[in-house]
């Protein structure tokens, strides 16, 4: 089941919104919608579009531009990816080719240009400066992590909070967008809007560890992608980080090493000194930490289906298997 299947109140709303989606990739260049067409077609959960639209419905929205929000917060999303595989040299995201593999890095980096400025084009038709507000500072936040991770790479030294700035950035921040925006554009009470806020942020952070943990833990066919790429392009991950405190000195250094070479070669010894020192269990751990307190955030909230499948995405965020 994919998760806007949860509830069958906001399957139509988050049908309009893919509608509304490839409804506004048109472009007088060809290969720009070619582009914008592929990677938006190309599978994934939209789980961020799908939080804005919950948490709006969840304060009492009765209106239609929730749809454009939820539009707005999956033109950003597109962007980043087409920009983070150009960074990363990624060939391969959810099983398919990544555009910079099809067309180029020049390519992707302009289309993805093209989708940032397509959701700011649509912010201005929803006229809520509030919400301007809060994804114009999303979208700095987000750059400002890209960039702090690209300065960690290859960083053995790279600390947990220095990890857990990076994901704030890079994923945490339109999670959060996105559940705000959905309770500002309802008019919602201060309370309300920032009990989304929270929710947004914890849960954005648990879906990152644990997309961090499947990288080493599920096979290519489950995640979509190479598994060990984050070994490859050397990033310290948490799974790593804790690996490192726990090993021996031995198994630290192998660490360290693999990630400052980046590459595959040491993969499977990685793997296992990852496994073998309960890095994965702590990471999970981590990870449903932060997926109780976003559900504890919203505590107060008024019940509703929508509150209460807001609460079961928290729970799939750490169960998920890609």
């Amino acid at each position: 089941m994919q998760p806007h299947q949860l509830n069958p109140l906001i399957e139509p709303q988050f049908d309009a919104v893919t509608d509304f989606i490839l409804n506004n990739l048109g472009s007088n260049v060809p290969l720009v919608e070619k582009m914008g067409h592929y990677i938006v077609e190309s599978g994934g959960k939209r789980i961020r579009p799908l939080l804005a639209l919950l948490s709006a419905n969840a304060c009492g929205y009765q209106g239609e531009l929730h749809i454009r929000l939820a539009a707005v917060i999956e033109f950003i999303h597109t962007a980043t990816l087409l920009h983070d595989d150009v960074v990363d040299n990624s060939e391969l995201r959810r099983g398919n080719a990544t555009a910079n593999a099809k067309w180029g890095n020049a390519p992707s980096v302009l289309v993805g240009d093209f989708l940032y400025s397509r959701s700011f084009q649509i912010m201005v038709e929803i006229g809520r400066m509030e919400i301007m507000q809060v994804i114009s500072n999303a979208t700095t936040v987000i750059a400002e992590g890209e960039v702090l991770q690209l300065l960690n790479q290859r960083n053995p030294d790279t600390t947990e909070d220095s990890y857990m700035q990076v994901i704030l950035g890079k994923t945490a921040m339109l999670f959060e967008a996105a559940t705000e925006c959905g309770a500002i554009l309802a008019d919602a009470s201060a309370a309300d809007r920032e009990a989304l806020r929270l929710f947004g942020r914890h849960i954005g952070i648990a879906f990152q560890i644990t997309d961090d943990v499947m990288d080493y833990l599920s096979t290519a066919e489950e995640m979509g992608k190479n598994v060990g790429d984050d070994l490859a392009e050397g990033k310290a991950t948490l799974p790593l980080i804790r690996a490192m405190q726990c090993g021996t000195e031995a198994e630290r250094t192998l660490i360290r090493n693999a990630i400052r070479q980046g590459g595959l070669e040491d993969l499977q010894p990685v793997l296992d000194i990852v496994r073998n020192t309960g890095a994965i269990d702590y990471a999970q751990a981590t990870a449903q930490q932060e997926a109780d307190k976003a559900i504890n955030a919203i505590n107060e909230l008024a019940d509703s289906s929508f509150k209460t499948t807001l609460i079961e995405l928290a729970g799939l965020a750490v169960a998920r298997k890609k």
